[in-house]
């Protein structure tokens, strides 16, 4: 899951001649999924998003307040092509979820929003619609947002270890050893010596 955090004065978004939402002072939040995001990331999104500290306090000092230390509002805004890789010239989007599974994903997404803050500070665009969204930057200050990449699952895990066993035993010195004693043995080798000059 990728976002793009944006400080502004105001931000709106319009469909044709219809103004869907619209917000004062706050952030505005271009949200991009990806085919792989589950409720993990938007638990990690949320908090991000919800505890990034992009605001002055009262006394001028900057970056220490949240959206919700000041009680701003938050408009978000579900954008896919957040997920485009290039192929030439051309933004391609297979890395995003699917149309029909991204609006219940961001259903959710809005409700875990509205959970961990007040859901009425808590505007939303117009899932799947041509929209006009206009936003008045404040600073410029824009922080883009990634949600880890997913923990290595326990068969790669598995078949890497198995991997470096093999290549013991190919030169060897490894041919007793375990895939534990294999990772153990690559965790201490001393990167820092220097070759002779």
């Amino acid at each position: 899951m990728r976002a793009v955090i944006q400080r502004v004065m105001k931000a709106s978004v319009t469909v044709g001649d219809e103004l869907v939402s619209s917000i004062d002072r706050g952030i505005c939040v271009l949200l991009g999924i990806s085919r792989d995001d589950t409720t993990k990331e938007i638990e990690y999104m949320v908090r991000k998003i919800l505890n990034l500290r992009i605001f002055d306090d009262d006394n001028n000092k900057r970056w220490c307040k949240s959206v919700m230390d000041k009680q701003y509002e938050v408009l978000c805004v579900s954008q896919f092509t957040l997920m485009s890789v290039l192929k030439g010239n051309r933004p391609d989007y297979h890395l995003s979820m699917a149309a029909d599974q991204s609006e219940r994903f961001y259903q959710e997404f809005l409700q875990q929003m509205g959970k961990f803050y007040k859901p009425e500070l808590i505007k939303d665009g117009k899932f799947g619609a041509y929209m006009q969204v206009h936003i008045q930057n404040d600073g410029p200050v824009t922080i883009q947002l990634e949600s880890p990449a997913p923990q290595e699952g326990a068969n790669n895990k598995q078949a890497r270890a198995k991997a470096w066993q093999t290549m013991g035993q190919a030169s060897g010195k490894l041919s007793n050893q375990t895939s534990k004693e294999c990772e153990d043995i690559n965790a201490h080798v001393d990167t820092s010596a220097k070759p002779p000059v």
